[in-house]
């Protein structure tokens, strides 16, 4: 397969096919990062190369197994990663994007908050918080019993009291209001997490993994305020800084004011090495399927003669071309030029004056039968022919006549 004669074809559509599927393709690691269902997603990768390799090698054994257990082994991960699947699919959620966005609430009690999640912590009082964002947790917490009430001092001291029997677990707060207590989040399986890290890390990692939420967590052996949010964890030094974490980065959806352009390069520039290499895998791999891809390409190619009398030539047109449209595969096609196509047309029957001749497939010759000619133009020509001047009569209309 040509390479260069591939790359040299790549058109729009292709272009954009790359650029969709690898950003899909980094949605996907984004979303599954840390998850149990991060390895499934890289297993499904390395066998998907292995198909593709033993296809393209034409291990006719493996590539008839794979097609075989391939559907059976989609069908596994749908049911063994049901609700990664269906958080994913709720993200895609175009009512999100369409200016229906949820009331503005009273940060009143933000300040009130900050001052008693500090003071927890000083008396060494255990907690974890959950702020809900955009993402719905309902589906991603276990238990939990609802309640709807404001986060003020008492009810939160009553809740995470050591005798409560609501003490024990997590509690979700949407919108500056309390909906859920004693909620018991994922787990997280990331290897690389600090060992001082506890429970109460872990399972605040594992929901944010999973959703756009951030948790709080006080430590009651240390007795610091942390969060986690974007899949990482952040110490909290003071009330201050606490407040606006809550105000800014949670409750508050900025709308940040700048141009079509500085977002655009935001985006590239945010994780750029995580997407230059998604992106590189993505265009291997259609690299690699191209060549078995359908493929059409419209080339203008010189008409030549054959066989035309030899006291006759065509006066009109002096250089016809024609074009046509080939379809094959790409690794076939891409090769096709003006060099490796010839046309002719049978000039035997000419006569002096204007002729008219059909141009056809019988007309072409192609470098192999694997490519087709779906379109030529144009189908009809004409021709006019004239008788060549005679040489003898030529040269002497040029010589003078001497005297005698």
């Amino acid at each position: 397969m040509n390479l260069f004669a591939i790359l040299s074809n790549i058109g729009l559509p292709d272009v954009l096919d790359v650029l969709f599927i690898s950003i899909v393709s980094y949605q996907f690691y984004i979303w599954f990062w840390g998850t149990k269902a991060f390895k499934a997603l890289i297993g499904i990768i390395l066998l998907s190369g292995i198909f593709i390799v033993a296809k393209s090698w034409g291990l006719f054994l493996t590539t008839w197994v794979f097609q075989i257990l391939w559907q059976v082994f989609v069908i596994l991960l749908i049911i063994l990663f049901q609700k990664e699947i269906r958080q994913m699919l709720e993200r895609f959620n175009p009512l999100k994007n369409l200016g229906f966005k949820q009331g503005v609430t009273s940060d009143d009690w933000i300040s009130v908050f900050a001052e008693w999640a500090f003071d927890a912590a000083q008396k060494k009082i255990g907690a974890l918080i959950i702020f809900e964002k955009s993402d719905l947790t309902f589906d991603l917490v276990t238990k939990g019993i609802s309640m709807e009430c404001d986060p003020q001092p008492e009810i939160l001291n009553s809740i995470f009291y050591k005798e409560s029997p609501l003490h024990d677990g997590a509690i979700l707060i949407s919108r500056g209001k309390v909906l859920k207590v004693s909620c018991y989040l994922p787990l997280s399986a990331r290897e690389d997490l600090p060992q001082e890290l506890g429970t109460r890390h872990r399972a605040a990692l594992g929901l944010t993994e999973q959703c756009d939420a951030w948790v709080m967590i006080i430590s009651e052996e240390r007795g610091e305020i942390s969060f986690a949010g974007n899949q990482k964890i952040q110490k909290v030094k003071d009330q201050k800084e606490l407040s606006t974490i809550i105000a800014e980065e949670i409750l508050v959806q900025k709308e940040v004011d700048t141009n079509i352009k500085e977002k655009i390069k935001s985006w590239v520039t945010r994780r750029y090495k995580i997407k230059a290499a998604v992106f590189a895998l993505v265009f291997v791999l259609w690299m690699a399927l191209a060549g078995q891809q359908n493929f059409e390409k419209k080339i203008d190619l010189p008409l030549n003669f054959k066989n035309i009398p030899a006291q006759l030539m065509v006066s009109q047109p002096n250089d016809l071309k024609i074009s046509i449209t080939c379809r094959g595969l790409r690794k076939d096609v891409s090769l096709l030029n003006k060099n490796n196509i010839l046309t002719s047309i049978d000039l035997f029957s000419a006569r002096p004056g204007t002729s008219f001749y059909s141009i056809n497939t019988g007309n072409l010759t192609l470098p192999n039968d694997r490519i087709h000619v779906v379109n030529i133009s144009p189908t009809r020509i004409a021709l006019t022919f004239e008788t060549k001047p005679k040489v003898n009569e030529t040269n002497n209309s040029s010589v003078e006549k001497e005297p005698i």
